[in-house]
């Protein structure tokens, strides 16, 4: 028996053989094809009930067989499983389409959308109305009101978009883990951590080399910029990743960006709307391009003139170490720049590193969580995984029942994607007898490893990276809807990145520090000087991280904000794209788009300006903690209830406003960072 065809409350891992999942794909296609065709052809007049809530509940086993494929195709994939998604992705698309452009199932649903919309929409609970005009508008969005002759070609640019997307992380991810850089002289290591030289140890061994070997993944990448003193070693790094995916070989993926530019435009074209950008910002709080340019160009004026001022600080420091002809490259800005933190702050990320064992900060995390809202997290190693480094929990409320199932998969290998994000297994809604139906959220990073001699020890950097993925769980954890398709994390991107980039505030906290950060060989607790020096040095380059950002939500919106196709050559339309937000030399050859999965095939597509969106909502929201103490229980309850439960089942502004009791200002983060007194 094919293990998805069985309810399984927990996915069987240690069951599931590869050939399981073709056969379950098409099953679940053809299950929610009945589905679908049961609701077109109920005799009985379309009501909420018999078509709206009963098109939210079909796809329950195609759902549950794509949860599982799609996230190990991110977190622990091989050949056979790329192959396999690139063979599906038409299939699935088309699927999808067929749903979409049903002309039956439109016409049910917009009767029932248009009997509420007379009478607006009484009767329904703001979720249900939610529901209904979700579903009405996607319809409209998906091409329902096209002329059949434009719905084949919607057919067409979806499912070729859908294979891009793929085919663009797939040729990331080759490129990620085709390049090594082996050092074999001793003298090539100077200035690198310890940490930093055992894991390239290890890393070496594990490849079957000798010497020490650095990759492209971030925990080996980030240190070796930030401390390797040959410059012309880190030169090489940088172009490395700098130039992933430009080179003449199959991972190229120049063409596959100018075609997925191109398609998105023809889209949005088709289904009436001037842009990409157009499209995709009717359906988010920003509301328009001329929103998001406005934020990118205040965080401009704001931010600039104290990025150069950051910039030409460090370039004074290389100079006043290299001599003063010494010109300021990109690969060299992580390593002076970390001087200078050095010498301004005596702090550097090493330094910590011992204070931040992977279990304590874990500890830390699943602490703060229950000091905040009560919750609990208790080992489950019954629970099948996928790879043995991934660990599961249970998750309990505060009244002691079950709330959530978490899995935690947090080390690099060849088979996972770069990056971190938070996913779900499953989904919370509401059963039909009125239970809830837990959700089960999974975080995947790529920390810093263990060593034969060292626990993982992590940077701070890293422990902010798991109080955001952290943060997204939480908002699947807590999801208390009716509706699966409102739970959690299925809200408007440019606020869904609010409770993730909350939780980074914990960081830098004294208070939150001091109930984990202990030294992991001699148990002392993270001095008070220390914790003062990294609360001193939080604005150290904020104002270049910050126009980094903003960089990338120019090149995001240049691409998806065009009328015309893309012929431009890609590497010079990047760098005229994001010119203005740029405080660093600009190199020839090197190119972002090609490996910018975010807004080419994870969702961010006129999107990227979402993280800073949602900065200036977690600042404001933070504020709050900070007024009525960082552990308020009776605030976070109202964080809990007005902005974590309620997933997307109203608009995003009117869930913050019930919790902060107004619109938020850009005034707290430019307080937070120090722009503004």
């Amino acid at each position: 028996m094919n293990p998805f065809y069985t309810e399984y409350t927990y996915i069987p891992f240690d069951s599931i053989k590869f050939e399981d999942y073709e056969p379950a794909l098409l099953k679940g296609i053809e299950e929610e094809d009945k589905e679908i065709e049961d609701i077109i052809s109920n005799s009985e007049a379309p009501t909420f009930e018999n078509t709206i809530e009963a098109l939210d509940k079909t796809g329950r086993l195609l759902n549950r067989v794509e949860e599982c494929f799609y996230n190990l195709l991110s977190a622990e994939t091989n050949d056979e499983l790329d192959e396999l998604a690139q063979k599906m992705s038409p299939i699935l698309s088309e699927h999808s389409n067929n749903i979409s452009l049903n002309p039956k199932l439109f016409e049910k649903v917009k009767i029932v959308y248009d009997e509420f919309e007379k009478k607006n929409f009484c009767g329904l609970s703001p979720e249900q109305q939610t529901l209904l005009k979700n579903n009405y508008q996607g319809f409209v969005r998906n091409g329902a009101l096209l002329p059949d002759d434009k719905k084949e070609e919607l057919r067409k640019i979806t499912s070729e978009l859908s294979v891009l997307s793929l085919q663009f992380s797939q040729n990331k991810l080759k490129d990620t883990n085709a390049f090594s850089l082996q050092i074999t002289d001793e003298k090539d290591l100077d200035g690198l951590p310890e940490s930093s030289i055992e894991a390239a140890k290890e890393t070496a061994k594990e490849k079957n080399m000798d010497g020490w070997c650095f990759t492209l993944h971030a925990p080996s990448m980030v240190p070796f910029m930030t401390y390797c003193a040959k410059r012309e070693l880190r030169k090489q790094m940088y172009m490395a990743y700098n130039t992933m995916c430009t080179h003449d070989n199959e991972s190229n993926n120049f063409e596959v960006v100018r075609k997925i530019v191109n398609l998105s435009t023809q889209l949005a074209s088709l289904l009436g709307y001037k842009t990409y950008s157009d499209y995709v910002l009717e359906r988010r709080m920003a509301e328009s391009s001329d929103k998001v340019y406005k934020l990118l160009n205040d965080l401009i004026d704001a931010y600039m003139p104290t990025a150069k001022k950051e910039v030409a600080e460090v370039e004074a420091m290389a100079k006043e170490i290299e001599g003063k002809d010494f010109k300021l490259q990109p690969w060299d800005f992580g390593f002076y720049s970390n001087k200078l933190k050095e010498k301004n702050y005596n702090i550097n990320s090493e330094m910590l590193r011992p204070y931040f064992e992977l279990s304590k900060v874990k500890d830390g995390v699943f602490g703060l969580a229950n000091k905040l809202y009560g919750i609990s997290f208790h080992r489950n190693n019954d629970i099948p995984v996928y790879h043995p480094d991934v660990e599961v929990y249970d998750v309990n409320d505060n009244d002691g029942k079950p709330l959530a199932t978490f899995y935690c998969d947090f080390h690099p290998r060849s088979s996972k994607k770069s990056g971190a994000w938070m996913t779900s297994f499953k989904e919370e809604w509401m059963n039909e007898d009125g239970t809830r139906s837990l959700p089960q959220v999974s975080i995947v990073t790529n920390f810093t490893k263990p060593t034969a001699d060292k626990p993982a020890l992590l940077t701070l950097g890293e422990v902010e990276t798991f109080l955001h993925e952290f943060g997204h769980s939480l908002h699947g954890m807590f999801a208390n809807t009716r509706y699966r398709s409102l739970s959690g994390t299925n809200v408007y991107w440019d606020f869904v990145e609010l409770p993730s980039q909350f939780m980074e505030n914990y960081s830098i906290e004294k208070e939150f520090l001091l109930t984990f950060a202990k030294h992991y060989k001699t148990g002392e607790a993270l001095p008070d000087e220390l914790i003062q020096r990294i609360v001193s040095s939080r604005n150290f380059n904020a104002a270049y991280a910050c126009m980094r950002q903003v960089s990338f939500g120019l090149l995001d919106m240049a691409y998806y904000s065009r009328t015309e196709p893309l012929t431009e050559n890609i590497i010079e339309f990047e760098k005229k794209a994001w010119e203005k937000a740029q405080v660093l030399p600009s190199v020839p050859d090197t190119c972002m788009t090609v490996q910018f999965s975010h807004i080419m095939a994870g969702g961010y597509s006129a999107g990227y300006y979402s993280y800073k969106w949602a900065e200036v909502l977690d600042a404001d929201a933070f504020s709050l903690f900070k007024q009525n103490g960082i552990f308020d229980k009776k605030t976070a309850q109202s964080f809990r209830d007005n902005v974590l439960s309620k997933g997307g089942t109203e608009h995003p502004m009117k869930l913050y406003v019930r919790f902060r009791g107004q619109e938020p200002t850009i005034d707290a983060l430019l307080k937070r960072n120090g722009i503004k007194q």
